[in-house]
């Protein structure tokens, strides 16, 4: 048999991975060439907390792999069949890739490759279900959560697979070198890997899963499992993880399980609609005048830097920025104060999200800010405005988050931790609101009825 590649993309791991078993079982006892490809284009776009990750899981791979990882830097259209040639491969394997991006891609790299004789295999997806699998009895795609997540779970999922053994890895002869971590000053970004990634999911199993129901919305305490980095990575498979949320029963794996299918869901919307990633999908709501000139970006810029005086948003913001990742809960509060309370639009909140979060993931990302701003499958209405105030009160009730992030306020106590403007005397250093809520709620509901029968 000759030797085979595997081409290394969303899936940093040698656990559970079908794709790379497909081609070490290609390759028999011949070599199996693993090699991952700097593209400069998804790369020139990532911002540093995910550059940087990507490089730390890279070498971590490498040591796995016993510094057999082969780096190339180029158009993948170029460096995959010349690399094919180069170690007389006629089979190159992947994981299929279903964003608009990477499906693109791919078609460019087969292309080429057949005029090499080579074959690109794709075996598996970074999904459980892959999108486009889970459809409505008529054949049409599912737009609503609920009756996808019903489906999801009636159609199931194939159990996890063995890591390869006694693999003859070619060696990376002509690898480039792997780029420099970036220089993230202040910045605490978690380990990167697939031991890390293996390690976090066993401590959330042992230490959050139990609790998880109630304690997810709770920015003040560790009660999320933060393995949103891990599969952005494909440093751990889903179905790694629902295969060991089988073990256990209750509400807290009940829950987690659903949010593992809210991130399949809306992979499959974008695969349906892959304009859906940066357009909004209710284009009546999505019409809504919103603001810009120099007022609009000083006040996007005072949301950015967590100076907007309202501490629940202020605090989150300063957490992108410190760890490169938000709590969920908090996501939705500072994305619903972009876009209900500034005016601004939702796009330009998500792709600031996406410059800082080492997470940050197109589909799960922009289609959170859509089911924020009341533009995408969501059937809740625009009118749907979250009230930073009792938001706060409700979500961090005795202010530890708000503390942790924003020390001008750490002497404040009580409710008016949440609502600094009502003491007697502003904390030093904190600013005033730079709006009023109620008034930019009023605000939001009168631009909604200006579109609604439109």
């Amino acid at each position: 048999m000759p030797n085979s590649v595997f081409w290394f993309r969303r899936d940093l791991r040698l656990t559970d991975n079908p794709a790379l078993l497909a081609a070490v079982n290609a390759a028999g006892g011949d070599g199996v060439q693993a090699v991952f490809v700097l593209d400069p284009v998804p790369f020139r776009v990532s911002g540093g907390t995910r550059t940087s990750h990507l490089v730390r899981s890279l070498a971590a791979l490498d040591r796995a792999l016993g510094g057999n990882l082969l780096i190339r830097h180029g158009k993948p259209e170029d460096e995959i069949p010349r690399l094919a040639v180069e170690r007389g491969a006629d089979e190159v394997h992947v994981a299929a890739d279903y964003g608009p991006y990477g499906a693109a891609r791919d078609q460019r790299v087969e292309k080429a490759l057949a005029t090499h004789g080579v074959t690109l295999h794709r075996t598996g997806s970074p999904y459980a279900v892959a999108p486009g699998r889970i459809r409505k009895p008529d054949g049409t795609p599912y737009r609503v959560f609920t009756p996808f997540s019903r489906a999801w779970r009636e159609h199931g999922w194939r159990a996890p697979v063995a890591s390869p053994s006694n693999v003859n890895w070619l060696g990376p002869a002509g690898s480039d070198d792997l780029p420099d971590v970036p220089d993230l000053p202040g910045v605490e970004l978690p380990d990167a890997g697939e031991d890390a990634a293996l390690a976090r999911l066993t401590a959330f199993l042992d230490d959050g899963l139990r609790d998880y129901a109630t304690q997810r919305n709770r920015p003040d305490h560790d009660g999320t499992s933060r393995l949103s980095v891990h599969l952005k990575y494909g440093e751990l498979h889903p179905r790694t993880i629902l295969a060991e949320l089988a073990k256990h029963r209750g509400e807290g794996a009940d829950t987690f399980r659903n949010e593992i299918c809210w991130r399949e869901f809306y992979a499959d919307v974008v695969f349906h609609r892959p304009e859906s990633i940066w357009e909004s999908l209710d284009h009546r709501v999505g019409s809504i005048h919103t603001d810009s000139g120099k007022a609009a970006d000083e006040r996007f810029e005072a949301w950015a830097a967590g100076r907007t005086g309202y501490p629940i948003v202020d605090a989150g913001m300063r957490q992108l920025r410190s760890i490169g990742w938000m709590h969920n809960r908090v996501r939705m509060i500072t994305a619903s104060f972009l876009v209900k309370d500034l005016h601004l639009p939702w796009q330009r909140g998500a792709q600031h999200f996406l410059d800082h979060l080492v997470d940050g993931d197109y589909a799960s990302n922009n289609h959170g800010w859509q089911w924020v701003a009341g533009t995408g499958t969501d059937a809740a209405p625009y009118i749907r405005v979250f009230n930073p105030v009792t938001q706060g009160k409700k979500f961090d009730p005795e202010g530890g988050y708000v503390r942790r992030w924003v020390p001008e306020l750490a002497d404040v106590t009580g409710a008016a931790l949440h609502e600094p403007w009502t003491l007697q005397e502003q904390p030093d250093g904190y600013p005033e609101p730079i709006v009023d809520h109620a008034a930019e709620r009023k605000e939001t509901l009168r631009r909604f009825e200006a579109v609604r029968g439109a």
